[in-house]
């Protein structure tokens, strides 16, 4: 189950987010949600389609269970599989 304790090392497609803060200014409040992810990357499905954004260089906000969870892209910059733990 997915918390804001939890949530860099869980999955994180499927999940709605929004960049609130980036080293492009562009892409600020840019809101979707995400539906591919790589080592590197977010594939994010927004109402203008699909984009792909750095994980790196951005900030993302996540609503779990009604409360809303600021992470530094740095923090989840590795592929999906790493972060769960399934690689030790």
């Amino acid at each position: 189950m997915i918390t804001i304790e939890n949530i860099t090392s869980h999955e994180l497609i499927g999940l709605h987010t929004e960049i609130v803060d980036s080293t492009n200014l562009q892409i600020i409040g840019l809101n979707g949600t995400i539906t591919d992810e790589t080592k590197s990357m977010m594939h994010i499905s927004t109402a203008k389609g699909t984009k792909m954004i750095a994980k790196s260089n951005n900030s993302w906000k996540f609503s779990v269970d009604n409360k809303e969870i600021i992470v530094n892209g740095s923090k989840i910059a590795k592929r999906s599989f790493d972060r769960i733990g399934g690689k030790t």
